[in-house]
């Protein structure tokens, strides 16, 4: 695969480094990373790759990355499918090789370019097998391609002498496989003929669901909360937390809340199934005490909590009293959070309009992740580039999480928008438009199509149209990425 260097420059600074001590890190824009501990040099080598790859991954970009190890330096770039092209590579100092008998030209050659050693040999060593190593390892498939291109290009060499033959370790063998069992086609055209009794593989639209299903399913250590926000109201920022909590608890089945981090009144509570109770999120602060208590059981939060039957997340709503004046606080936000995470794996935020509200800015202090929705209306999107644009003017953690945020565009809720013919086209142009315009700023954008479930009323999941849930699906991967 090939990159332009333009594009690859354009990417954060990596680094990794081997030292002659046997430790390694990973630097990624001025952040270092261990790298796990390996028995060799190849080991660390691997593990160093392996924490390269998964940045380019999450950035879901190739990345250029700068090499130095006991044996040499270079470059190499690293793409999201774990493909390594190799830009340069310097060797430190060659060292001398020696081998066995040579029976061949090629081996005699190569004992001959080897790089006199200046030390005085005082005793012979024994015959040894001529190793070329690679300074960071290559795909299986490349691997492959490069020992069948050198066995078609290399004469038949004699039978190596027993001195020569060098047996690998157990430690580097398994019996295992380890590669994933394609599983046969359920969809479409080929999963009719996989049900009659004709295996089909799946089609590559079905192998990226898969990822997508295989990606949201994840459970990773810790709680992670993901904070919605865009300064403008009807951006789709409560339809956009509903839909993230119903595909992440259907498919990961780790506890997940959806919270409304609305100054005094949000709108999820009329979105969204309600309990059997009224309580909302100053209810739950008045009892915090209760439930951070050791002795108090898990079930306790449902007195709290809003569960949704069929999409299997609860809802903690903001306070909906009509006379009511009370503002949440940024202490109350740490207390509810505190709460949330003791009970749910996931937490998933609506938030307010203001982002200089104290409640605003402390939920953004608890986020791992930001997600920005926008419709196809101009306004909305130039909120949403002034939402972002001001975190990152904020520096540190806020700016980091404008980076690598993730723009949903759908293109439209709007009930009153007619959305057939031209009209449609009209949508259709402007969200693309708007996701063009975000792509080179945040990590990932997702579109959505219309559909009407998402207009008025309770949303729920099965009421979407396959292909709106499908494009959920995807931002909810994006998101997950993220983690």
């Amino acid at each position: 695969m090939s990159t332009t260097p333009t594009e690859v420059l354009a990417f954060p600074n990596i680094k990794a480094i081997i030292s002659d001590n046997g430790t390694a890190e990973v630097v990624v824009a001025g952040n270092s990373r261990v790298v796990p501990a390996g028995e060799t040099l190849q080991d660390l080598r691997d593990n160093a790759l392996a924490l390269v790859v998964a940045e380019a991954r999450t950035l879901q970009r190739p990345v250029r990355v700068r090499i130095e190890d006991p044996e040499g330096h270079g470059e190499l770039i690293v793409h999201p499918g774990g493909n390594v092209e190799s830009v340069s590579y310097e060797p430190r100092t060659a060292r001398r090789r020696t081998a066995g008998t040579a029976s061949t030209p090629a081996a005699a050659a190569e004992v001959t370019d080897a790089t006199p050693d200046p030390t005085p040999a005082v005793k012979p060593e024994p015959a040894q097998p001529t190793v070329e190593r690679q300074p960071w390892p290559p795909l299986a498939a490349e691997t492959v391609a490069v020992e069948e291109a050198a066995a078609a290009e290399t004469p038949a060499q004699a039978p190596a002498t027993d001195a020569a033959v060098t047996r690998r370790s157990l430690k580097e063998t398994s019996f295992l496989v380890s590669a994933p069992v394609l599983e046969p086609a359920t969809q479409g055209w080929r999963g009719a003929l996989t049900r009659i009794g004709f295996r089909m593989d799946p089609s590559a639209e079905e192998l990226s669901e898969r990822e997508d299903i295989r990606t949201v399913s994840q459970h990773w250590p810790g709680p992670r909360t993901i904070a919605v926000v865009n300064r403008k109201g009807g951006a789709n920022k409560t339809p956009t937390v509903v839909m993230l909590s119903a595909i992440l608890a259907r498919y990961s089945g780790a506890a997940t809340v959806a919270w409304d981090n609305n100054e005094s009144q949000g709108t999820l509570g009329w979105r969204t199934e309600k309990g059997a109770h009224d309580r909302s999120v100053l209810d739950l602060i008045d009892s915090s005490t209760e439930l951070l208590s050791p002795s108090t059981n898990a079930a306790e939060i449902a007195k709290f909590v809003h569960h949704q039957t069929a999409d299997k997340f609860d809802v903690l709503r903001s306070d909906e009293n009509e006379e009511g004046d009370h503002e949440v606080t940024a202490e109350e936000v740490d207390i509810a959070h505190q709460v949330l995470t003791r009970y749910y794996r996931l937490v998933i935020m609506d938030s307010g309009n203001t982002a200089r509200a104290a409640n605003w800015r402390r939920m953004i202090d608890h986020t791992n992740q930001l997600v920005v929705p926008v419709t196809a209306i101009e306004d909305r999107a130039e909120a949403a580039r002034l939402t972002l644009q001001t975190l990152e003017s904020r520096g540190g953690h806020d700016a980091e999480l404008a980076r690598n945020a993730v723009v949903i565009v759908s293109e439209s809720t709007d009930a009153k928008r007619s959305m057939t013919g031209d009209a449609l086209k009209r949508a259709k142009a402007e969200a693309q438009r708007i996701a063009d315009g975000f792509q080179p700023f945040v990590r990932a954008v997702v579109r959505i199509p219309y559909d009407p479930a998402l207009v008025n009323g309770p949303i729920r999941y099965e009421a979407l149209q396959p292909g709106t849930q499908r494009a959920w699906l995807a931002a909810a991967a994006a998101v997950a990425k993220g983690f």
